[in-house]
């Protein structure tokens, strides 16, 4: 019996504007962090909810004061920026990606409040590789899998 792959329906990309909270937490836990064990994509996502906890204490922050729109902020994660490779990626999974199932599965613990924060408050994170100008003259609260924490940065 053979499989005719060229039936197979394709993917098609969706609006994220369209997404649920929970959705676009996943997908950008995804695009940041799927090569990461557990504990540093659970990490991402306690960032993403740091940022939402700080904005929603003020009141509001520029960054966002939900999931959804601190996800979407322009140039706050790269996987969502227009030109990176990632964002068509996030914007066409398949249910049956192995490593987007872990990220849904993350991602419902985290907007339920069942997940523990291991970075310590972090509102700030890049991967080990990279030196941004952000982080200096910063000390890393965490440092999970392939990226270092931080809070207080202004």
């Amino acid at each position: 019996m053979s499989i005719d792959l060229k039936s197979r329906p394709s993917q098609t990309a969706v609006d994220p504007e369209s997404l649920s909270e929970t959705e676009i937490l996943a997908r950008t836990l995804y695009g940041e962090a799927r090569g990461e064990e557990l504990a540093g994509i659970e990490a991402v996502a306690s960032v993403i909810l740091n940022r939402v906890a700080f904005a929603q204490k003020r009141g509001r922050y520029w960054w966002g004061s939900d999931v959804k729109g601190v996800c979407l902020k322009p140039a706050q994660f790269s996987c969502w920026n227009a030109g990176d490779p990632n964002r068509k990626k996030l914007l066409a999974l398949s249910a049956r990606d192995p490593a987007y199932r872990l990220c849904k599965r993350i991602a419902h613990r985290a907007v339920a409040g069942d997940l523990c924060d291991q970075t310590d408050g972090a509102t700030h994170y890049h991967t080990v590789a990279v030196d941004p100008y952000w982080a200096r003259g910063h000390v890393p609260v965490a440092e999970i899998g392939g990226h270092l924490f931080y809070r207080d940065i202004g």
